[in-house]
């Protein structure tokens, strides 16, 4: 306890981000109630593969406008705009071309670096707090490419790697054998994230760290928050189950946040990758020991405790419009192929929604409009590996502990 007991704390969104912010400031003395539309783990905190990855790797990259095209014309391969969603995604995508010049790149690169490199230290403390060691797994990342030119493809990721320090090693065939003996003999290239790690069951990491939360005094209310008000002596939320008020408020919403965080004075060209996952039978016998991305599919296929969990892709087609699970369904037999003793009966289909920005850095700071409300959202696909680490952040910010000047590349109004 840190002598907070007098200030009280919404947490809106109660992903991955959310829940670790809350557990985090319950714990640190504050007086915090969480706040969901549905609960813990409802969104894409459910579906994902796990990771815990030591990277600095933008989205954004110099000369991925040349793949692009491929990519969209590939029945599976990495990228899907569905074309009614082509006029609201153009802003956010022409943006997304600036980040590919090279002082962005390495920009972006730098700060990326900087928050992941803390992360497993920071899952380590987490884990150890909640009792949920059991969940964790330190067997790196592994992505594997079956053609040399897929490979090469990947020359400019290594090499911002090594200037960034995010830690690697390059693996031939001998070592991948040496590694995975039960991955298909296609593949001829691999790179091992070594210092990366991943949970075993998202869904239960999450519930458990909420559990943990409430076990510190803290509370948790259903309620689809729909307007934010910040006054000048509290912050209040308004939403399907009436308003609360506190002295602070944590905007950790996801995808869900843009409209949100325009109440507060920011407009953020956040927008939603949505990706898909796949749920198959546990692999008793010959099956893998950790994620592994199948590099020129762009698809994982991650070991967890209730089976094979096949995540993939991104698609951009906003909030609103229903799931196509065709795609990832084409892209079983590819999975059979980079594992053969997969079994590929569907145990369970899901569509998750990445909040992505075009730099790849997520939101960590302050509303330009109120010191009482900090927004915390915009992890795209590193929203589980940044979880605990944004819940530090959150909570030195609040305690006063951070100047502005480390948190300045991660501000809401830097577009």
């Amino acid at each position: 306890m840190t002598g907070n007991t007098d200030q009280t704390v919404l947490v809106v969104g109660a992903g991955i981000v959310g829940t670790s912010t809350a557990y985090t400031l319950q714990k640190a003395g504050y007086r915090v109630t969480l706040i969901d539309r549905i609960g813990p783990c409802a969104g894409s905190s459910y579906g994902n593969a796990g990771a815990i990855v030591d990277s600095c790797v933008p989205n954004a990259l110099p000369g991925i406008l040349k793949s692009v095209p491929s990519m969209l014309l590939d029945p599976t391969g990495p990228l899907t705009i569905r074309w009614s969603y082509l006029h609201k995604i153009t802003p956010w995508l022409l943006r997304f071309v600036q980040e590919t010049r090279a002082e962005r790149v390495e920009h972006n690169a730098k700060y990326l670096g900087a928050l992941t490199s803390s992360a497993s230290s920071d899952w380590q403390v987490m884990m150890e707090n909640t009792g949920l060691q059991h969940l964790i797994r330190d067997e790196g990342w592994l992505k594997v490419y079956d053609s040399e030119e897929g490979f090469q493809e990947t020359h400019a990721m290594r090499d911002l790697m090594l200037r960034h320090g995010s830690p690697f090693e390059v693996l031939g065939i001998g070592d991948l054998r040496d590694l995975e003996p039960n991955l298909s003999h296609i593949f001829k290239h691999g790179i091992y994230h070594n210092k990366s790690r991943f949970l075993l069951n998202p869904e239960k990491v999450v519930h458990g760290i909420a559990d943990a939360f409430k076990q510190e005094g803290g509370d948790i209310v259903i309620s689809d928050i729909h307007t934010l008000r910040a006054e000048e002596n509290a912050v209040t939320a308004i939403g399907s189950h009436g308003n609360v008020s506190a002295d602070k408020l944590v905007l950790c919403t996801g995808a869900w946040s843009k409209k949100l965080a325009r109440q507060l004075g920011a407009d953020i060209p956040l927008d939603t990758e949505r990706g898909y996952h796949l749920m198959m039978p546990a692999v008793e016998e010959k099956g893998i020991g950790r994620p592994i991305v199948y590099g020129e599919k762009s698809f994982v296929l991650a070991p967890m405790e209730r089976g094979i969990r096949l995540t993939s892709q991104v698609e951009f087609a906003g909030l609103e419009r229903g799931p196509d699970f065709r795609r990832v369904r084409k892209l079983l037999p590819y999975a059979q192929k980079m594992l053969p003793s997969l079994k590929t009966d569907e145990q369970d289909v899901w569509l998750g929604y990445r909040p992505s920005l075009p730099d790849s850095l997520p939101i960590i700071g302050p509303s330009p409009e109120s010191n009482r409300v900090i927004f915390a959202f915009g992890h795209q696909h590193l929203g589980m590996t940044l979880g605990p680490t944004t819940a530090r952040l959150v909570k030195e910010m609040l305690n006063d502990e951070m100047g502005s000047r480390e948190m300045w590349p991660y501000r809401a109004n830097r577009f």
